[in-house]
């Protein structure tokens, strides 16, 4: 019982870190020169205590780097949570400084027509390097920063603000600027994607009909009369004038000659006719068969 009791007391000031614990993030990495912000949770029965940043693996020798109540106290063993009986609650985490190269966004989409910005980061060591832009697998296509530490054409611009970040602008996207790029700081060089779509198009329906004013407002306007087109059309109209006027002259004539024979037989026709009536009169007597001869030049009649 006595042992149970001084196991108890031994893992006292250790409870409150598993009832309420500090938490953060494992590990961290960040480029060379680029700021860093660590968050750490605690619970609300902590909100009234000193918090600190110290360096160090064992919490009773780290070397404090920044406190809450800066600048009273510099050692954080002074600041016991709970006095001699109880244990800060602690958090560790490890940060890694990279060398060398990232980008805020690998992978970009942009509408054609459209402009994508690229952020390039880099670490102090390469702030003086040469900055390039180029196409994957076409070094033909690589831009360089000039000695203004810039770089702009129609559809490219470069800008290194010598602060570890240069942009790369990509102006008026079009479908073939689809595929990868890298963009390079001395030797260092990462990856990007640029992805461009197609511009979506708008239909435009009509909900209303339209009236008969509405609709002669989109009839074309017409065409002035020139001097040309009138002479054309009277050139046209005097063809068809003309044509009209011989058709009916040729049957005129036509009609004339029909005329001119009908009256031409008149008199033959009418002799035929008397002589067929006075045959038909002494037809009962006669028993023979009588001929009659007309010539036509002469107009005399024949009979025997």
């Amino acid at each position: 019982m006595l042992q149970l009791f001084l196991i108890t007391l031994t893992l006292l000031p250790w409870f409150p870190a598993f009832l309420c614990r500090v938490t953060t993030e494992g590990e961290h990495a960040v480029m060379e020169g680029q700021p860093l912000t660590v968050p750490c949770h605690y619970g609300p029965q902590y909100a009234g205590y000193v918090k600190y940043w110290c360096r160090g693996k064992m919490r009773e020798f780290c070397t404090s780097l920044a406190r809450t109540d800066e600048p009273r106290s510099a050692n954080p063993a002074e600041e016991k949570i709970g006095g001699a009986w109880s244990a800060d609650d602690v958090a560790y985490t490890n940060i890694k400084v990279i060398h060398g190269m990232s980008v805020v966004n690998s992978r970009l989409i942009g509408e054609e027509g459209s402009s994508i910005t690229v952020e390039c980061q880099y670490s102090e060591r390469y702030r003086e390097s040469e900055k390039k832009w180029c196409r994957s697998g076409d070094w033909s296509s690589c831009l360089l920063t000039g000695s203004d530490r810039s770089y702009e054409d129609t559809s490219v611009a470069i800008s290194d603000d010598r602060t570890r970040t240069f942009t790369i602008t990509l102006k008026k996207l079009k479908m073939r600027d689809t595929g990868w790029y890298w963009c390079s700081a001395g030797q260092q060089q990462i990856a990007v994607h640029v992805l461009v779509t197609s511009r979506p198009t708008t239909a435009v329906s009509v909900t209303s009909t339209p009236t008969t004013s509405q609709s002669v407002a989109y009839l074309p306007p017409p065409k002035p009369i020139t001097k040309e087109s009138w002479n054309s059309h009277s050139h046209i109209l005097e063809s068809l004038v003309v044509c009209a006027s011989i058709m009916l002259l040729v049957g005129l004539l036509i009609l004339a000659r029909k005329l001119w024979k009908q009256h031409k037989q008149d008199p033959v026709l009418r002799q035929v006719k008397e002589i067929q009536a006075r045959h038909n009169e002494y037809s009962g007597d006669l028993q023979n068969s009588a001929v009659v001869f007309l010539n036509r030049d002469s107009q005399d009649v024949h009979m025997y």
